[in-house]
């Protein structure tokens, strides 16, 4: 088994310990270095050549965000950002996601071996994770705040919808092709549930912050809301799972039931209950990520006549969840984000064929 070459940034002493005796009990896992601030980190990129590093937010000099931005602007590495999970601290996670981060990792209250003990599995899949991604340089003004022209451009072109729907999950990878999927929504966009999963007290940040950054309304999806054109529901509860009742003119359910294959909420049941009641109707897709959710269900749902589509994995920042979907034969077509959003959009027009 390859070995992984770890970099772990954090200005505590402690935590720098407790990180790397961690990580080191995975086998394949092996720390190189530990730096306390972005400029011992950036000697020790340049000397060690890390795989996978390990960034803390809050740092004396220039912070974990900057650094971060610095990392993808000019030689992108896989980056597991260490955050609190704080109202300030959901923001920066969110922006260190959107800038490129492949995951986060919340910083046990705690500073013992034995909360560590507790987390350890969690980090070191997060880090090993990271070791197989496909990092992107960041270029900025690609994610923020929708421009006033653009805005002002999709209220004009009133968008012919023909009654189709659109449900697409994404997990580790998943904000940064969220955003560019998004992007060219209109105003009145097709109803569209995004199914993103992340730690509580992470969605309606995430759906606050989408709203700013694309044209149709973002709303958390809760139990019985309707799913009407101009909306894109936030499918993000750590507690709940969520279906669809019935389509045409159906509205969100969330459902209490224990984690299905260890996802919740899950996508195979959220793209199962599309297959049972939309059928040709819905266009499912899967973007990055990893593990197995959603491949199932999307099988269903082109069992029933729905349209499936996956990010392509070379265009993934993660590609284990959509090569799963092209293996098991539930994808009719793998495209980059951009012409997926293309094919999307087209798909749910007036006089456009749904299949």
């Amino acid at each position: 088994m390859a070995v992984t070459k770890v970099l772990v940034v954090d200005d505590s002493l402690t935590m720098r310990a407790l990180f790397s005796t961690t990580l080191e009990s995975v086998a394949n896992l092996v720390v190189v270095g530990a730096a306390a601030d972005a400029d011992e980190a950036r000697e020790m990129i340049a000397e060690l050549r890390p795989d996978v590093i390990t960034l803390d937010i809050e740092m004396p000099g220039m912070n974990g965000i900057d650094f971060l931005e610095e990392i993808m602007s000019t030689r992108p590495i896989p980056v597991v950002m260490l955050s609190t999970l704080t109202q300030k601290g959901a923001d920066e996670t969110l922006r260190a996601l959107e800038l490129g981060a492949v995951d986060y990792f919340a910083k046990p209250t705690k500073a013992t071996p034995d909360e560590f003990k507790k987390l350890s599995a969690k980090l070191c899949k997060l880090v090993a994770a990271a070791a197989k991604t496909q990092p992107k340089k960041y270029s900025s003004g690609a994610i923020g705040t929708q421009s006033e022209s653009s805005a002002s451009g999709a209220a004009v072109d009133a968008f012919n919808w023909n009654g189709n729907f659109i449900a697409v999950s994404a997990s580790v990878g998943g904000s940064v092709a969220i955003n560019g999927l998004l992007s060219i929504w209109p105003i009145d966009c097709p109803p569209t549930i995004i199914l993103q999963q992340l730690e509580e007290g992470l969605s309606v940040p995430f759906a606050a912050r989408l709203n700013k950054a694309i044209r149709p309304n973002v709303k958390m999806a809760v139990d019985g809301a309707k799913l009407e054109q101009g909306n894109v529901y936030i499918l993000s509860h750590p507690d709940k799972h969520g279906v669809v009742d019935r389509w045409p003119g159906g509205s969100i359910r969330l459902v209490d039931r224990d984690p299905i294959n260890g996802a919740r909420p899950s996508a195979d049941l959220l793209f199962s209950s599309l297959a049972k009641v939309g059928g040709a109707n819905v266009i499912g897709a899967l973007l990055s990520g990893t593990g197995s959710d959603g491949v199932a269900g999307l099988n269903a749902l082109r069992q029933s006549g729905g349209l499936t589509l996956c990010q392509a994995p070379g265009d993934a920042m993660v590609p284990e969840t959509v090569e799963a979907a092209i293996a098991k034969g539930a994808v009719q077509h793998q495209l980059p984000i951009a012409k997926l959003a293309e094919l999307m959009l087209d798909k749910c027009k007036g006089n456009e064929s749904a299949a």
